[in-house]
């Protein structure tokens, strides 16, 4: 087994198959890599909402790598068992106009800056989010020639922003072009499922990865097993959607914890929504008694008890 390190002068924007590797690895390699926040370093810990009205997306979303795996090859799967993720002391999240669950609603650009210590973050005042560090971006290149954004997910993983890639957990990844080609960014102190508002808090960080390959394991779509500790525990209040519709559903579960969290904790709708996205988790509940399906929006009470 051997030992890798990445850092940040290795980055790129896009999927592409035919980006040179920075590293060449064997199956049962360790790599570590160094990963850009979000924004590409956009967002300064004094930024204001200027910053989010100005943001150049041609950078946001970079990753890391990629990496050559030898041995790799299309109809394979690469396994990779996430080692650590580490952040930084601070992170953001933002309302970014014309993005999110509830851009129509929130049209504005609103930021909040988090501090991060002694596994929380201190998103608003009186209200800490713990910390529960991943990977927001990991994903192979695609099959298909030439430059592909990297913020839409695909098959071969990439912006899943799925919460539980923490430490501890192991992704599978459906391989498309030989040596894989596996690149990493996007790490997050913390978010809610279905990331509402479309920003988490959003950090740089340092990940470490072991790498290793399924041969001929034809996945349709990656797969992964989590760690116990990713998942929320804890008394929370709950609100609901109901209708034919899931997307609408969402939206109203969303927009009801807004309203509640107005009416009870006095919290802006603006700070209520980025909230969610950072630490409340959306959940289809029902999906089985037609014609209306039931999805809902938990917030663990412990965030401000």
């Amino acid at each position: 087994m051997a030992t890798f390190h990445l850092r940040t002068d290795t980055t790129h924007a896009t999927w592409n198959r035919d980006q040179r590797p920075a590293i060449h690895v064997s199956p049962g390699d360790v790599v570590t890599l160094d990963i850009l926040d979000s924004s590409d370093g956009q967002v300064h810990p004094d930024s204001t909402v200027d910053t989010v009205a100005n943001l150049d997306f041609g950078r946001v979303n970079p990753v890391t790598g990629p990496v050559f795996v030898d041995g790799a090859q299309p109809g394979d799967a690469l396994v990779i068992t996430v080692m650590a993720v580490d952040v930084a002391d601070w992170g953001w999240t933002a309302n970014i106009p014309g993005f999110g669950l509830l851009s129509d609603a929130f049209p504005e650009p609103h930021l909040r800056i988090s501090q991060i210590t002694a596994g929380y973050a201190q998103m608003l005042p009186g209200i800490r989010v713990p910390i529960c560090p991943f990977i927001g971006t990991i994903g192979l290149a695609p099959e298909i020639p030439g430059d592909h954004p990297l913020v839409p997910p695909t098959v071969q993983g990439g912006n899943m922003d799925v919460r539980h890639v923490t430490a501890h957990s192991r992704l599978w990844l459906p391989v498309a072009v030989p040596g894989a080609l596996l690149s990493v960014g996007d790490t997050h102190a913390a978010q809610g499922d279905g990331e509402v508002a479309g920003t988490a808090i959003e950090t740089s960080g340092q990940v470490t990865l072991k790498i290793d390959v399924k041969k001929k394991l034809a996945l349709k779509s990656p797969e992964l097993e989590t760690d116990p500790r990713s998942h929320r525990q804890g008394p929370a209040w709950v609100t609901t959607g109901i209708g034919p519709d899931l997307f609408r559903a969402a939206r109203q579960a969303v927009e009801h914890m807004i309203e509640r969290l107005a009416r009870e904790l006095r919290l802006a709708p603006d700070d209520a929504y980025l909230l969610l996205s950072a630490a409340g988790d959306l959940k289809i509940s029902e999906i089985v008694d037609a014609p209306n399906w039931v999805v809902s929006m938990h917030l663990p009470t412990h965030l401000w008890d």
